[in-house]
């Protein structure tokens, strides 16, 4: 259902990707993780579109190296800080494409949807007429889930769901991303550094460690794992082969 295959991206002098390749079998939910700067994100921004590799390929629900525009119909998208419209109510944030799509909702349709999406997530229908500014950074990460599931799309991006959460929140939101993961047999991609998250979240890990995945296996087998670049990454040691100055 995703597939990269040789993914090379450079921005001037620094290269980012030096020849990802992986490929994410339909239902399966993979967890990249990896250090701050090794390209986690220029890899998301590729696989959507956003960038396109030097040099590679792209494969997503069937398109090949697509555009964001097409793409946007086959994918949901969990931003980091949510990333809500603040000038409008949250029933149009989660329904957001869908009134501006192929789709077509009308107002009153786009509202029956948002609020069983909310429900979904654990919100009322209450939440529906609020503001973002109106609500905790755990019930915007809510919203954020069900503007990402408003079309059941095939494939789901989560860009480190769990930023800026404290634990109990945290660990309603993995447990929400994991149930409607599985509801929709939907094909996913987290990117995160939070290890509750790998262990409850992924069906398979990927470490992105100088440009490439260094490592890639089943979840349980990544937080027990004696290779001592993905140890030293896992249990936050300070001491290891993955410098800490950087």
């Amino acid at each position: 259902m995703i597939q990269g295959t040789d993914l090379h991206k450079s921005f001037g002098a620094k290269q980012v990707l030096r020849g990802v390749s992986f490929s994410v079998a339909q239902g399966e939910s993979l967890v990249v993780i990896g250090g701050s700067g090794t390209g986690k994100s220029v890899l998301l921004k590729c696989l959507l579109g956003l960038e396109r590799a030097d040099r590679g390929h792209v494969k997503v629900a069937g398109l090949d190296n697509p555009r964001p525009q097409v793409l946007a119909q086959k994918v949901g998208m969990l931003f980091q800080g949510a990333a809500l419209f603040d000038s409008l109510p949250v029933w149009q944030n989660v329904s957001f494409r869908l009134m501006r799509g192929a789709e077509r909702l009308d107002k009153k349709a786009a509202h029956a949807l948002a609020v069983e999406k909310l429900a979904r997530v654990g919100l009322g229908p209450e939440t529906a007429d609020l503001f973002p500014a109106e609500l905790s950074g755990g019930m915007q990460k809510r919203v954020g889930l069900a503007r990402a599931i408003a079309g059941d799309p095939p494939v789901l991006f989560f860009d480190e769901p769990t930023a800026g959460l404290d634990p109990i929140m945290a660990a309603v939101i993995n447990a929400l991303i994991r149930e409607v993961v599985s509801e929709l047999g939907a094909t996913a991609v987290t990117i995160t550094h939070d290890m509750r998250t790998v262990k409850e979240v992924g069906d398979t890990v990927a470490m992105l460690h100088e440009g490439r995945f260094y490592w890639q296996g089943a979840a349980t087998d990544a937080l027990k794992s004696a290779d001592p670049v993905l140890r030293q990454f896992t249990q936050g040691r300070t001491e290891g082969p993955i410098p800490t100055l950087r």
